[in-house]
């Protein structure tokens, strides 16, 4: 069943927004449209957390590979104490720069479509502002469970966060022949994006429950999270499941537009050729554990596509068209995205020459003359201004081609105190413990100024996730995207996006990509 159809069936069945106010407690009884739920304490007095809730049908079996169905009923009171399995993947507990606060730490299972709330609420008729959140992870890692993604930092500013699972890599989009024949859509691919939209439809169904406000719901994510997000935009189900969204480091690089499904299928029939599962009963036939393990021997990488249904069009060609999901956002990246690489910073000047060239063409003596190294030190840094530069257009170009409502662009600068591992910087997630008002999380040698920045940009979160604007009392004035951007670093301001001649650089470089 298609599952916008499916959510307005239940809300028929379970029009949960109607409830009665009543007390809301970690041992209280709350009714969502599967059954009864009771929640636990957490770290903070008048936070309830409730973990591991299902918000959809196991994807096992003959669900592998389907739209999301409907969680069957269950009997009594489901203790909602506990983090469910994150969806299949490999269990890596570190990988620098992203230490074990930014790692899964419990198991994986095919049984993992479960979302997770912290609400401050404390009865049900307080209508709070809500934010869900799609983590990140490259379309191959992550969960909901991730410790840097705890509620609790934001709920004590008023503030139900929900955290989801969705599926991963394989589980999440291939795309085959066969799976387009058996859809009544003939598309195929995408179920990870159909697996978001179904848990946005279940908070606007049930969040009213926990305090919540299901006409004031937010959807954040970022890195693979935020491309979520960006490919959501263009799916017509996605329509009316989020008033606004954040999307934090977001691929928004004119010129690189989705695969199509003709080429995703050719890509999932050589897949399960290269496994020895050629058909469709062959792959389902695999145990999750099995599947897994031949995918993650071969060098294939899924991810969002425009399968021609779900995702119609890509999303420069529906926000050219006037077609893309229109709601505020509010976006940016972090200032050393790329920090993970060895070669980060450096380059030497035969190096930048050579990526000027293969990047930039005809363009690249312009590119040179802005960003000139007579060394190779000079060209280190050359490098990573360059890079931090671009990604500034690039948020700027996004802006600039979406439609009317307000954007707020971001450029966050700080990086983690980290003295062991300085090299790393600002790097690509090190703006999570801050804009979650997290630091407690993360053993770090936080300074006053790191727990000032995580309050007030935590306001700005906390602000824009309420009424759709960051600005707030006591809080340095953020203007809406235009040719300015908020820069978070050792000071918080409002800055041009770039010089004149830079920004007029990458506009000629977006110009000629396609787009």
């Amino acid at each position: 069943m298609n599952p916008r159809l499916l959510s307005v069936c239940l809300a028929c069945l379970f029009p949960l927004t109607a409830l009665r106010a009543a007390e809301l407690t970690p041992t209280t009884p709350v009714r969502v449209e599967s059954g009864l739920v009771t929640g636990t304490t957490t770290g903070t007095d008048g936070v309830t957390g409730y973990f591991g809730i299902p918000y959809a049908a196991a994807p096992v079996g003959e669900l592998r590979w389907k739209p999301p169905a409907r969680r069957p009923a269950w009997e009594g009171v489901r203790a909602a104490d506990t983090f469910c399995a994150s969806c299949m993947q490999e269990l890596r507990r570190e990988f620098l720069p992203w230490t074990w606060e930014f790692m899964l730490r419990n198991e994986v299972a095919e049984d993992c479509l479960a979302l997770n709330i912290w609400t401050p609420a404390t009865d049900t008729d307080e209508q709070l502002p809500v934010m869900v959140w799609i983590h990140g992870g490259a379309y191959f890692s992550g969960s909901g469970e991730v410790a840097l993604y705890d509620g609790e930092g934001l709920a004590r500013k008023g503030v139900i966060v929900v955290t989801i699972n969705y599926r991963l890599g394989v589980f999440g989009f291939l795309a085959h022949p066969e799976l387009s024949a058996e859809s009544p859509h003939g598309a195929s691919g995408n179920y990870a994006l159909m697996d978001c939209v179904a848990a946005l439809e279940w908070v606007r169904r049930n969040i009213a429950a926990f305090g919540g406000d299901p006409a004031n719901i937010t959807v954040g994510g970022q890195s693979a999270g935020a491309g979520a997000i960006h490919a959501l935009t263009a799916a017509p189900a996605a329509a009316g499941t989020f008033d606004r969204m954040i999307i934090q480091s977001g691929p928004w690089r004119p010129g690189s537009p989705a695969m199509d499904l003709a080429a995703a299928e050719a890509q999932g029939t050589a897949f399960a050729e290269a496994i020895g599962a050629p058909s469709l009963a062959d792959l389902r036939a695999l145990s999750a554990e099995e599947l897994y393990a031949r995918y993650a021997a071969n060098n294939y990488r899924f991810r969002p596509i425009v399968d021609g249904w779900f995702v119609p069009e890509d999303v420069a060609a529906a926000a050219a068209a006037g077609r893309a999901i229109d709601v505020p956002a509010l976006a940016g990246w972090t200032a050393d995205e790329a920090s993970s690489r060895a070669d980060y910073g450096r380059s030497t000047v035969a190096a930048l020459q050579t990526r000027a060239q293969r990047m930039y063409g005809e363009r690249a003596d312009a590119f040179l003359q802005l960003y000139p190294a007579a060394n190779d030190e000079e060209a280190g840094m050359a490098d990573v201004q360059s890079q931090r530069d671009a990604n500034r257009a690039a948020l700027w170009a996004w802006s600039q081609a979406r439609g009317d409502a307000p954007d707020y662009g971001y450029f966050f600068a700080r990086g983690i105190p980290w003295p062991e591992h300085p090299q790393y910087q600002a790097f690509h997630s090190a703006e999570m413990p801050y804009t979650f008002n997290n630091l407690e999380v993360m053993d770090r040698p936080w300074t006053a100024l790191d727990r000032e920045l995580a309050d007030q940009v935590s306001d700005y979160w906390v602000n824009f996730i309420t009424t759709g604007d960051p600005n707030g009392p006591g809080l340095p004035r953020w203007p809406e995207a235009d040719d300015r951007i908020m820069i978070f670093s050792g000071f918080i301001g409002a800055a041009p996006v770039l010089p004149p001649a830079k920004l007029q650089f990458y506009q000629e470089v977006f110009a000629g990509s396609g787009e």
